[in-house]
């Protein structure tokens, strides 16, 4: 893996002009963030050496180099899935390159079921812890030191400042916000009732398919994380029947104004 990734970072440096410091995960809600960067250069990664390819739809896969509010930022426009076939150290390869290229914070985006009643569909999430039910956990294995750890503390997997901070630009752009605690699971099925009753009684507020995995890791290299979740769909009796993909990304596409605007002002206060 090292060995990878070092090769990876050679590779992007000769085709960038700057070091990001931020990195951000275009996923579910900050699709079009791109729109809001001054884009210095975009590779598409199937030309990246060692990197997987998106498969899901509304992932365009390409990773993005410029400025946003005068920082330097590389986003993935398009992440990878444990469902998609990948195993875990496959999905966060690009965490792993992001560091080395100079990445210290990372920003994470999903769309994710509520679970919480006080929840609606197009609610923006703050993340503010997460509970790990993945089959497959992307520190398993030998431990390389030169990453990080063995033994990960992850009592702060979500950095408090930029939650507090997040939580003031709403209040000043005048955004609806939700702070919760998301549950990873592997999908790509949607839950059942009693999987949906399950993941609430256990202390969640929603329910996604990623994020978790690329936190670990992200924290395994001490970075510091922001994550923040749309909820696309609600699981419970009434929608429940009716939930499907389409569903899912209109909701998002209805949220991502919002969501984009809090995100380009938090990066502008780092």
């Amino acid at each position: 893996m090292w060995e990878k990734v070092q090769e990876t970072v050679a590779f992007i440096q000769q085709k960038i002009q700057n070091k990001p410091t931020i990195g951000i995960v275009l996923g579910s809600g900050l699709g079009n963030l791109v729109d809001d960067m001054e884009v210095e250069t975009i590779i598409p990664y199937s030309d990246i050496l060692n990197f997987p390819v998106s498969t899901v739809q509304g992932h365009k896969g390409n990773l993005i180099f410029g400025k946003i509010g005068g920082k330097q930022v590389v986003a993935m426009q398009g992440r990878f899935h444990y469902y998609e076939g990948y195993d875990m150290k496959q999905v966060t390869f690009p965490i792993r390159v992001m560091k080395f290229l100079g990445v210290q914070t990372l920003i994470v985006s999903n769309a994710s079921g509520g679970v919480n009643p006080n929840f609606e569909v197009g609610d923006i999430m703050l993340i503010k812890d997460h509970i790990n039910m993945f089959p497959e956990h992307p520190l398993r294995g030998i431990n390389d030191e030169r990453f990080g750890p063995r033994f990960l503390n992850m009592s702060e997997p979500y950095n408090f400042e930029l939650l507090e901070k997040a939580n003031e630009l709403a209040k000043e752009l005048n955004i609806k916000v939700q702070n919760g605690i998301y549950y990873g699971l592997s999908g790509p099925t949607f839950e059942t009732l009693a999987e949906y009753k399950m993941i609430y009684n256990v202390g969640a507020d929603c329910v996604g398919m990623s994020t978790v995995p690329e936190v670990i890791v992200a924290k395994h290299m001490n970075m510091d994380c922001f994550g923040v979740s749309v909820i696309s769909d609600m699981g419970n009796e009434e929608s429940i029947k009716s939930v499907n993909h389409n569903e899912v990304l209109a909701a998002v596409n209805a949220a991502e104004p919002k969501l984009r605007k809090l995100i380009k002002e938090l990066i502008s206060k780092f």
